[in-house]
């Protein structure tokens, strides 16, 4: 009766550990289930990529065979393989105001004048007419024919544009003396044997006379030439732009006494320009 007992008291210790082991095992797989599909539910960290570029904005200055120029241009990025930031065209805006100078302009200093209180006389151009200065608005194209803009390599592009050219006709006044008394001069019918005369010219009446009598003469242009972009980040632009201009007005323009007046003009450049691309 007590060996019974025993066996019966084994075999009841014995179902119940194999019972909490089964039933740990569940809840060990139920677990692994669970965080297994929460693991997956997770969703993927997601890596941002920088927004392409599409936008420039830059300033230059232009040394032109007969002038200078500052410049504005706005251009936006255009690509035909979606990636603009490798290799790109740019149709481009500009904005321009240039000074155009003739190529017989020279300055001079009559030193000579005996006129009381013309011991330092100002320098003037002898034989000048007009100050000459053209206001253009103009629309093209950057087209890209080598390299990319990376650190360390050089773009070149083609550049083409036109647009609208306002000349600004600006008389240019001169102070004369004929030994009694002085007289600030423009070049008229009237006025054109003194003006030309050497030994009564003092000097130049100063940029701003004649500033309300400017002239504005509607006209147009064509730009083309090439254009190398050596900036070493892809954000910024630093670039060098060699070509030609073409410019004709509705009027012909004259610069210089006894020189032809003329309406079309033709110029060869280079220019330096800097900025920024987002």
């Amino acid at each position: 009766m007590g060996m019974k007992r025993i066996i019966t008291g084994a075999f009841c210790i014995s179902a119940l550990l194999m019972t909490q082991h089964v039933v740990a095992q569940g809840s060990g797989s139920n677990s692994l289930n669970i965080n297994s599909k929460t693991a997956g539910q997770q969703k993927k960290p997601v890596i941002k990529k920088p927004k392409p570029l599409s936008k420039e904005f830059s300033l230059g200055l232009r040394v032109n065979s007969d002038g200078w120029g500052l410049f504005v241009d706005r251009g936006r990025l255009r690509s035909e393989d979606r990636n603009p930031d490798m290799f790109h065209n740019v149709r481009i805006i500009q904005v321009e105001l240039s000074e155009r100078r003739h190529f017989k302009e020279m300055k001079a200093s009559n030193s000579s004048s005996t006129t009381p209180g013309t011991s330092n006389p100002s320098s003037f151009s002898y034989g000048k007419i007009n100050n000459f200065y053209s206001f253009k608005i103009g629309y093209g194209n950057r087209k890209m024919i080598a390299g990319k803009p990376e650190q360390g390599t050089v773009s070149i592009h083609w550049v083409y544009l036109g647009g609208l050219s306002l000349g600004l006709l600006k008389p240019y006044y001169i102070d004369v003396s004929n030994g009694f008394s002085t007289k600030s001069i423009a070049y008229s019918d009237s006025t054109k044997e003194q003006f030309i005369n050497y030994n009564q010219i003092i000097g130049s009446s100063g940029w701003s006379k004649g500033l309300s009598e400017t002239k504005i003469v509607p006209g147009f242009f064509l730009r083309t030439g090439f254009h190398f972009d050596f900036a070493n980040n892809k954000r910024a632009k630093m670039a060098i732009e060699t070509g030609a201009t073409l410019e004709y007005y509705t009027s012909e323009v004259q610069q210089m006494a006894g020189q032809k007046a003329q309406s079309a003009f033709f110029n060869v450049y280079a220019a330096l320009q800097f900025g920024k691309r987002r």
